[in-house]
């Protein structure tokens, strides 16, 4: 269960997140590619962030999250000069892709019998949980 702490910093670090990550893009020349932060997980202590990003068009996830991890320092700097009236510390960020849609997408798919995952188990893998 999130405090209400947890929350409203969760809250702050995605919506500041957000813009910084689309004035990035937007900066690097991929005007093509939507990112967005769809969830912060921040733990009781508040030292680390879980931040999951959707990116649109989705084969080019990883390709993002990798420029993502290159720069993460840059981009806590500018949370932190963002955030420096509302958090004390600023959490470390840790990058993860949301693959939310696209799992619901193949198991919409297999209701709709399009594909059936008891003849090919491998349509639908196994999530991890985070």
């Amino acid at each position: 269960m999130e405090s209400n702490r947890q929350k409203k910093v969760a809250g702050v670090l995605q919506k500041d997140l957000a813009e910084v990550l689309q004035n990035a893009l937007r900066n690097s020349g991929k005007g093509g590619v939507i990112v967005s932060v769809s969830k912060v997980k921040v733990p009781t202590d508040l030292s680390m962030a879980k931040v999951y990003i959707s990116v649109f068009p989705n084969d080019k996830a990883t390709d993002i999250l990798t420029e993502i991890n290159q720069v993460k320092s840059t981009i806590r700097h500018e949370i932190s000069q963002r955030t420096r009236h509302q958090l004390r510390r600023m959490p470390e960020l840790q990058f993860f892709i949301d693959d939310t849609l696209e799992y619901l997408d193949g198991i919409e798919r297999s209701l709709k019998r399009e594909e059936n995952p008891l003849e090919d188990p491998s349509l639908l893998p196994r999530r991890k949980k985070s």
